[in-house]
């Protein structure tokens, strides 16, 4: 059993910036890929970015978000972190954490973003 905390969604100006961060826990294996989704109301659950392990070097964007947000990981900690700047209040969704491994894909339980003034 895999489980997914997030932290560090909140309330943001347009043009400012917040970190999420996802902590693992549980049976994580070796190689695995996490990252974040996120969902607006009215609409679908979309990809934000992802990032493999035990690389480290292939990551995926979004094109809404590239060159905005960037996403890391700690693998000692079994952490992967959300660097989002430049905000827009499209932005604005529940952010989910998500990895997927060999053994199933699991999720967060997701953190709010609010980008607004």
């Amino acid at each position: 059993q895999v489980q997914l905390v997030e932290s560090g969604g909140g309330l943001v100006q347009p043009g400012g910036s917040l970190r999420l961060s996802c902590a693992a826990s549980g049976s994580i294996f070796s190689y695995n890929t996490m990252g974040w989704y996120r969902q607006a109301p009215g609409k679908e659950r979309e990809l934000v970015a992802t990032i493999t392990r035990p690389t480290s070097i292939s990551t995926n964007y979004a094109d809404s978000v590239k060159g905005r947000f960037t996403i890391s990981r700690d693998n000692a900690k079994n952490t992967v972190y959300l660097q989002m700047n430049s905000l827009k209040p499209e932005d604005t969704a529940v952010y989910y954490c998500h990895l997927r491994q060999l053994s199933g894909v699991y999720w967060g339980q997701g953190t709010q973003v609010t980008v607004s003034s």
